[in-house]
């Protein structure tokens, strides 16, 4: 891995670190320009990064990088933003399960994909009575989301090495970060939502990033 990508998630992460101080400071314009920042930056990580991959997967990963940047911007601005941030995250989570899909020729194990399967209806089952009109868009991205974590697991098991343990564990933080945003949306309000969601949200992105 060379130093380019290394510095740039480091700085991403700085950013990413600013925009919750930010938040739970309540200072609007930091949040406002450090939350993407730190997206941004991530995108770039993925683009120095020098390491040969196949080229479909790096483009995934980074058209899925840039859906998470419209995503994040839209959900600076939850009342009007949910809905946009909501497509253009699931539009991230197709592109990252194209990216993390097996190759011609080898399958993932179904069995692996059960205990993920059984997370995801267990989510929706504690969202659904708050959900209302978005019951269908809200489990879709569940589907997506989970689907995704299934093949990057699948995928670390199969080939192992650090690059594909990098992206499994982004993909297990990345779920549990839209977990959280989604318990404290329509479930229960959690306290600290906010610093849980971007805490894990942005390593997520880090090391899905790295693994190119």
């Amino acid at each position: 891995m060379t130093t380019a990508p290394i510095v740039l998630a480091a700085l991403a992460l700085l950013s990413g670190g600013l925009a919750i101080v930010s938040d739970r400071k309540g200072l609007r314009r930091p949040f406002l320009l450090f939350k993407p920042l730190a997206t941004l930056l991530i995108l770039f990580a993925a683009l120095a990064a020098r390491t040969p991959v196949p080229p479909a997967y790096k483009m995934f990963i980074l058209a899925g990088l840039i859906c998470s940047l419209a995503g994040d911007i839209a959900l600076m601005f939850p009342e009007r933003g949910f809905r946009p941030g909501l497509v253009a995250f699931l539009a991230a989570q197709v592109l990252y399960i194209l990216a993390f899909r097996p190759g011609p020729g080898r399958t993932v194990s179904v069995g692996l994909l059960l205990p993920f399967m059984i997370y995801g209806l267990l989510m929706f089952r504690m969202l659904a009575p708050g959900l209302g009109a978005l019951k269908l868009p809200v489990f879709v991205y569940i589907a997506a989301i989970t689907v995704m974590a299934w093949l990057a697991a699948g995928r670390f098991i199969e080939l192992g090495g650090l690059k594909t343990l990098l992206a499994f564990a982004g993909a297990v933080l990345f779920l549990i970060s839209d977990s959280v945003l989604a318990f404290d949306r329509f479930g229960k309000r959690i306290g600290p939502a906010q610093a849980i969601i971007l805490g894990t949200y942005f390593p997520a992105q880090i090391l899905i990033a790295l693994s190119v």
